[in-house]
């Protein structure tokens, strides 16, 4: 049954999105956790970063979530820029092509 699933075409890419998605939303969760106990940070080059990897939502919804980097203009216009090409991109490569 497994090895039936895993051979699907895109078992494998939203395994990635999933997990992707999973972590930018924690790293949303632990950065505002760090924040408010005055402890290292999670660089924002690498949220943003997660976010272009194909984390957008989660990013986002981490945003949303814990009322974290809203106030910031590049997480406020860049997040949900990015999130507007990926969704872009996965309708070009799903439906169009």
């Amino acid at each position: 049954m497994w090895s039936e699933w895993t051979r699907q075409p895109g078992f494998w890419p939203v395994c990635y999105f999933i997990i992707i998605n999973i972590a930018g939303f924690a790293m949303m969760g632990i950065d505002k956790y760090k924040a408010k106990h005055e402890r290292w940070r999670i660089r924002e080059r690498t949220l943003m970063l997660t976010a272009a990897l194909g984390g957008s939502v989660g990013v986002f919804c981490g945003m949303r979530v814990f009322h974290h980097k809203t106030l910031h203009n590049l997480f406020r216009w860049g997040v949900p820029a990015i999130m507007a090409v990926q969704a872009a991109l996965a309708a070009y490569l799903t439906w169009i092509r």
